[in-house]
């Protein structure tokens, strides 16, 4: 077998361990994906497929397809809904992500599992100075839909490696350094020499 043929049936196994989780048939998930259920049996016996099949049958099953750059990729734990290792570098990459403001979901998903960066989202969205205009409350049920429920979301934070003890002081932090930053960068040169003295 190909390592194309390796891959999708892989990607095809993982969507198909969602779809049976919501009780679909194949002839439910094909039609939800605005495909006809002899595609879907195709593919499965092809070994090929169109790239605009393979992402209609994944956002069919709420499941989106990205690259990663393999040197950056993390790899999850046993359940696959959380990092397998949360090392200070991952640490410092989600705090630079929360700082920029970024609500791109195919960045937020090159940082780590989407349940586990979905409640990092759904996290900053609890503190109305981090997310005033609700962009990631936004975010997080774009990116896992439900973990903004409290059952879920208490799932996380009780298994999270992220703790929001130590990241939201460093967080916040960083903001009022990019913030004070800013403001010395936008005010005029006479007065950066103003406030210096």
């Amino acid at each position: 077998m190909t390592h194309s043929a390796n891959l999708l049936r892989d990607l095809l196994q993982t969507m198909t361990t969602r779809v049976r989780a919501r009780g679909w048939t194949d002839r439910q998930w094909a039609l939800t994906a605005k495909r006809r259920p002899e595609t879907l049996s195709r593919v499965r016996h092809r070994g090929s497929c169109d790239v605009a099949t393979l992402d209609a049958l994944a956002r069919a099953c709420g499941l989106e397809l990205v690259t990663r750059d393999p040197a950056v990729a993390v790899t999850t734990d046993a359940s696959g809904l959380f990092p397998r290792q949360f090392d200070r570098a991952l640490e410092e990459r989600l705090l630079a992500l929360c700082v920029s403001g970024d609500v791109d979901p195919a960045h937020w998903r090159a940082l780590g599992p989407t349940f586990f960066i979905a409640g990092l989202a759904a996290m900053l969205s609890c503190f109305d100075d981090m997310d005033p205009d609700d962009r990631y409350a936004k975010l997080a049920e774009v990116l896992h839909p439900g973990v903004l429920a409290v059952s879920t979301f208490r799932f996380w934070l009780h298994r999270s490696p992220v703790k929001a003890s130590r990241f939201l002081p460093m967080l916040r932090k960083l903001h009022a350094h990019a913030r004070s930053v800013s403001r010395l960068a936008s005010s005029p040169p006479g007065q950066e020499r103003h406030a210096s003295e």
